[in-house]
């Protein structure tokens, strides 16, 4: 994943073979506080640019050498048709808790 570090940034992912994906763009830029992003794939995972979910990561320090990170995908009712099967994925198991315990068992 490769996030351009302002607002209006996009932020996008790469594949080892160097392809790029769009995924959203930044909305809000505080480090070290939060980032806010947009979130445009379909559940098909193609880029729709008139779709736009929120996407806003805290970071808040719990001590010497610790930071809480907390994730909040909001806006799913944009999905429209698509809402419920998105709620479900981005709050299963795989989804963004998956993707912090990943990151947080890698340190």
């Amino acid at each position: 994943m490769v996030v351009e570090p302002r607002i209006g940034g996009r932020w996008y992912d790469r594949s080892k073979s160097g392809t790029e994906r769009q995924l959203g763009r930044v909305l809000a830029w505080d480090p070290p506080a939060r980032v806010l992003l947009t979130w445009q794939l379909r559940m098909n995972q193609k880029f729709d640019p008139n779709l736009e979910t929120e996407i806003e990561v805290k970071f808040t320090s719990t001590g010497a050498a610790k930071t809480l990170v907390s994730v909040e995908h909001r806006k799913l009712e944009r999905f429209g048709l698509e809402a419920e099967q998105a709620y479900a994925a981005f709050n299963g198991p795989g989804a963004w808790y998956g993707i912090l315990e990943a990151f947080r068992d890698a340190f």
